[in-house]
């Protein structure tokens, strides 16, 4: 199964968006913009829904149906292990490898020492085509890289290989994750992680390293965008090189994983893909959530009711519900809004805080944050939530879509 060059990665907390989801895909493709669909969704968010991965598969099969999509789609099981992928197995055909528990771990000395010894050919002055500057690579900082990430690639093998024992080789997308490590990979770290991928026998379509700055969910970039840019072309570099090297498949691409919302860096990516001629994947993970939220206040009604109660219901169990999402939220408990206070915002009030329009001097991303990783308190409303999604359906879609279409796909890929 080939992946397209670009595809964007869709989070759909309650599997009710997914027509207007597409429907913004399909505003693109009639564009001339090719992008192809993946839904996406974790063993942790499903967990926390009470969902089950065949419900995003129906969603997606659904929403194909409704819409008429022709073109290729994915349903990503998303940072599985070997201890969750089974669950994962009949309903997706992309799977995202996390190893990120075993980053760090030391694999047996005679596997350390044999990939030391493949990579002695590299070692010296490492040229990368279209990286200016030769890379110093001995094989000490080889052996390095070996000890912190060999093992964890050795484990990406065992759950692509269980995969490709239950589906078939050929029937499901790899994606290998290395973006939640303790630091962002150097570009000789992600070629020598490339390099075990291959040695692994894993067929990645897609990798998703770590970037520096701070990839928060559902708000901008925070950090050196000069520096991001840097990595990012570098990357692309490294990943051409890679396919050529090692033989990886011909459409490994970057993704960049809490893509949602990195407004700052999208012109940056666009270009830079351009330059490349590269694919891109693109995960914007709760986005979706957010804009059901957003839909719901400016409903107004019952529909605004149900936004400020999730906000009520969450801010008492704030350090909990943070708690998961540490590394990818940047949130002060103590300057969020009081439940009072919120209780008074009126339906605009609530929307211009909430929606990520960084020129209105109302929006709070600290606030937008705590929404995002609030949705475990929308669940425990159960069909209360569910309904309004129905009651509301027509503004909550034109915000998804909109969402999506003009905030995200084109500002990435047109």
């Amino acid at each position: 199964m080939k992946i397209p060059k670009f595809t964007f990665g869709m989070g759909d907390r309650f599997a009710r968006e997914g027509e207007a989801q597409l429907a913004a895909v399909l505003a693109a493709n009639a564009k001339g913009l090719e992008v192809f669909p993946v839904w996406n969704k974790s063993n942790r968010e499903h967990t926390i829904i009470h969902s089950q991965p065949d419900d995003l598969r129906a969603e997606a099969d659904a929403a194909v149906a409704a819409l008429g999509w022709k073109g290729a789609y994915f349903v990503d099981a998303d940072h599985i292990g070997l201890k969750t992928v089974d669950w994962f197995l009949a309903s997706s055909n992309f799977y995202t490898l996390d190893v990120a528990d075993f980053t760090g771990q030391a694999a047996n000395d005679p596997s350390l020492e044999a990939f030391v010894r493949a990579m002695a050919p590299y070692t010296g002055s490492l040229v990368i085509p279209g990286i200016a500057q030769p890379f110093a690579l001995d094989e000490n900082a080889v052996r390095g890289t070996a000890r912190k990430f060999l093992f964890a690639m050795q484990e990406a093998g065992r759950i692509q290989r269980h995969i490709a024992e239950k589906k078939g080789a050929d029937n499901f997308v790899t994606e290998v994750s290395v973006d939640e490590t303790d630091s962002p990979q150097t570009p000789v770290e992600l070629f020598l992680i490339l390099a075990m991928i291959a040695r692994e026998g894993i067929p990645a379509q897609t990798i998703a390293p770590k970037f520096t700055g701070r990839f928060n969910k559902g708000v901008d970039y925070v950090g050196d965008i000069a520096q991001f840019e840097k990595e990012f072309d570098e990357d692309l570099s490294v990943i051409a090189y890679a396919i050529q090297e090692f033989g990886l498949p011909a459409s490994l691409k970057l993704s960049v994983h809490s893509g949602s919302d990195k407004f700052s860096l999208y012109p940056i990516i666009n270009r830079l893909i351009k330059k490349h001629d590269a694919g891109l994947h693109v995960k914007t993970a709760g986005t979706t959530w957010l804009e059901e939220v957003i839909g719901l206040a400016e409903a107004g009604g019952d529909g605004l009711q149900i936004a400020k109660d999730i906000y009520a219901g969450a801010h008492p169990h704030a350090h909990d519900l943070i708690a998961p999402y540490g590394p990818v939220v940047d949130i002060a408990v103590a300057k969020l809004p009081a439940v009072a206070e919120v209780a008074a915002w009126s339906s605009e009030k609530i929307v211009a805080v909430l929606r990520h329009d960084q020129t209105n001097p109302d929006y709070d991303r600290q606030f937008r944050q705590f929404i995002h990783v609030s949705f475990k308190i929308a669940a425990q409303m159960e069909s209360r939530y569910t309904d309004a999604l129905k009651k509301h359906r027509a503004i909550i879609a034109r915000n998804v879509t909109q969402n999506l279409l003009t905030r995200h796909i084109l500002p990435l890929f047109f």
